[in-house]
């Protein structure tokens, strides 16, 4: 039976969960972390959030696409195009996709958190990541699929898909404004306390990862860190109103060590 079939079938029986192993097939790469609901897409947002029939919004996980145009401000670069690719692929499932809420369901905006899957099995994260639509982002406690996500993004990061033909990574010495980015940096100094772990960086800017997510980061990963140059990636926050004289102005958190690493 076709799984579209399937799910106009299932339907009319109401409310149901669809097994990995069982009724939805699954590519290679990105198995579903457990059961999937299946539930019906009204509205793709962007490239990275979707408007349900029920009036849910769903944020996807593991995604950071280029944001679109608001309060007057231009649309990024490819935009556009990820919004168009994540439409196109919510059609080819007859606008019906399974849904894994993680472990964090919902965000400060009150969308859900939730990986995303269509009619052929294939996770809808990971094609927007091999296409170089987005940004791979790893949000603890939401990284079961941490590897196969990272894995997509460097398929399209070698072949200089989308994003990559000109990716936007900057020095931590030019930051300037808050928002998601790409830092390369040389990490100075690591100090652990109360308040979790602390990379100073070569500029105005310092990574930090609260105590309830310092545990992840191995003594290990931080001696290598120590004195090399990383890349990080995250959402950058002002500080300016509250940090002291001596402190960096930028901080960006971190709670997990997918989101930051050594360059070779």
């Amino acid at each position: 039976m076709r799984f579209s079939e399937y799910l106009k079938r299932a339907s009319l029986v109401g409310a149901f969960f669809v097994s990995v192993i069982c009724g939805f097939p699954v590519l290679a790469s990105c198995p579903a972390p457990g059961p999937l609901s299946v539930v019906d897409v009204a509205q793709v947002i962007d490239g990275d959030t979707l408007r349900l029939t029920d009036g849910r919004s769903v944020r996807l996980i593991g995604l950071n696409t280029p944001e679109l145009g608001r309060k007057g401000r231009p649309a990024e670069p490819l935009a556009e195009t990820a919004k168009g690719h994540l439409q196109s692929l919510v059609a080819a499932s007859d606008h019906r996709i399974g849904l894994r809420v993680g472990r964090e369901a919902r965000d400060r905006y009150g969308r859900l958190l939730a990986h995303v899957y269509g009619a052929d099995g294939g996770n809808l994260e990971a094609a927007l990541l091999r296409q170089g639509l987005g940004y791979f982002v790893a949000v603890a406690p939401n990284t079961q699929l941490v590897d196969c996500h990272r894995a997509a993004e460097t398929q399209a990061r070698q072949l200089k898909r989308g994003v990559w033909r000109r990716p936007p990574i900057q020095s931590a010495r030019g930051v300037g404004k808050a928002g998601f980015a790409l830092i390369h940096a040389r990490v100075e100094r690591i100090e652990r306390n109360r308040g979790g772990l602390w990379f100073e960086l070569d500029g105005p800017l310092v990574l930090h990862v609260p105590s309830q997510h310092a545990s992840v980061f191995t003594p290990r990963q931080l001696k290598a860190m120590e004195g090399a140059y990383v890349e990080a990636r995250g959402w950058i926050v002002d500080r300016r109103a509250r940090a002291r004289r001596d402190q960096a102005r930028w901080l960006m958190p971190l709670s997990h060590p997918a989101a930051v690493f050594v360059l070779p």
